[in-house]
């Protein structure tokens, strides 16, 4: 894969925006500390994977409850038919 322009169009292109300014990013300074953004990110990931092993552990719960219900009550329906 070449870089650069290829075509009629592209080298004006080139041409034109040649001396265009343009942001450059790493030389700006953020205002927001990018540790402390990665620290809050892994914060939210740590919440979110905590709240869904709850979740899952609460979903087994429940089902095991409701597993057991539904045997005692075939096993009570059984016995007396």
């Amino acid at each position: 894969m070449a870089v650069g322009a290829r075509d009629y169009i592209d080298k004006l292109l080139v041409k034109k925006y040649a001396d265009e300014k343009v942001d450059n990013h790493e030389a700006m300074e953020s205002m927001v500390d990018p540790n402390k953004m990665l620290d809050a990110m892994n914060d939210v990931a740590e919440i979110q994977r905590n709240m869904f092993m709850l979740s899952q552990r609460l979903y087994s719960t429940c089902y095991a409850i409701n597993a057991k219900a539904r045997y005692k009550e075939r096993k009570a329906v059984g016995e007396e038919g």
